[in-house]
Order: C-alpha cells, then structure tokens, then sequence
C-alpha cells in the first residue's frame, strides 16, 4: 500500500493506493470525502490519472491508517462489488450539474442488474436522445464500483465502453449478477 498527498487549486488531495484482484484501486480524499476511487493495471497508471485529474499537483509522502484502511475497503469493494451499501464514506465527486444527477441516479441502480443509457436519461426527466450525455457523464465518472457507471449498458443490452476497461466491466457485472443468484439460496 502507498499514499500520498496532492495539492491543487488550493485543496489538498490524500491518497492511498492497493492492489485487488482486478488491478490497483486509487482512493483520494480531500477531507470532505472520497473525491476519486480509481482502477488501473498497475500503481504508476492510477497516479497518473490521479494527477490528470488534478492537474499541478506535486506529490509528497502522507501516512495515515484511516486512509489506508479506506483504500483497503474500497479494493474490497471492486472485489465485491455487490457490497456498495458497504462503502460508507462520503463521496464529493467533481463534475456539471449534470453529472452530478446522473451519478446520483447511478447509485439507485440495484448491484446485478443493470439499465440503459436511455432509461438513465428518462429517469431524470431527460429526452431519449440525452444518451450519450448520460454516457458522457458515465465515462467522466471518477469514483468507480461506489457511483456504479459499470450497470450501464446499450439499448441492446451490450457492453459499451469503461474507462477502466471493458474486460473490468464484464468481470464487474458478472461478480455482481453471480452474487444475485446466491441470494435466495442464502435466504432459504
């Protein structure tokens, strides 16, 4: 696990770094809350979106046992995405109002099971045609697995593009739709 701090615009950005079984998950937190959870493939490529993100920042070494425990958590929580209601810390993403409303509206989707950018559109009161402004917001998305933009799918139901990757995606889904069926098994 690493952390660092970042500074920008006058915020100062902390952040911690872990390894899960679907590649390295950043997690920064500015104080308010998680401002980013990030997927990549190794260490170097989260922190350098991190730093895309919040560009100027320079970076120095930060410790903290509550940002490592978060980062911890939310490598957990791209292993086993189904437990978002797990994920209890604040999220203070950055984005346009409308952003905003479709990564609210992304959090109601229920883990395995998914929707179209379409209905997505619809559910906030917007034209069929906002599609690919809801997919536009998907992709700007910048906490991944909590604001769950993976349960986003075409009108015929396959898999568009993922920031994180389209292979990150399928696996996401397939946890997710795996730990579903378990459920009434569990029940019973």
């Amino acid at each position: 696990m690493r952390r660092r701090e970042i500074r920008t615009g006058g915020s100062r950005i902390r952040y911690a770094s872990a390894p899960s079984e679907l590649g390295w998950v950043l997690t920064a937190h500015d104080g308010r809350g998680v401002r980013a959870i990030l997927l990549g493939d190794s260490r170097r490529d989260v922190e350098r979106e991190l730093r895309e993100r919040f560009p100027g920042a320079g970076a120095s070494g930060w410790e903290s046992a509550a940002l490592s425990s978060l980062a911890e958590k939310a490598a957990r929580l791209v292993e086993r995405p189904w437990l978002g209601a797990g994920f209890d810390a604040a999220l203070v993403p950055s984005g346009t109002p409308l952003q905003l409303r479709v990564w609210r509206a992304l959090r109601e989707i229920p883990p395995g099971e998914t929707t179209t950018y379409a209905a997505v559109a619809a559910s906030l009161g917007l034209a069929r045609s906002a599609a690919r402004a809801v997919g536009a917001a998907c992709g700007a998305n910048p906490i991944a697995v909590a604001i769950p933009c993976h349960r986003v799918v075409r009108a015929d139901g396959s898999l568009a593009g993922y920031r994180w990757g389209l292979e990150r995606k399928r696996e996401l889904l397939r946890r997710e739709r795996e730990e579903a069926a378990c459920e009434p098994e569990r029940a019973a």
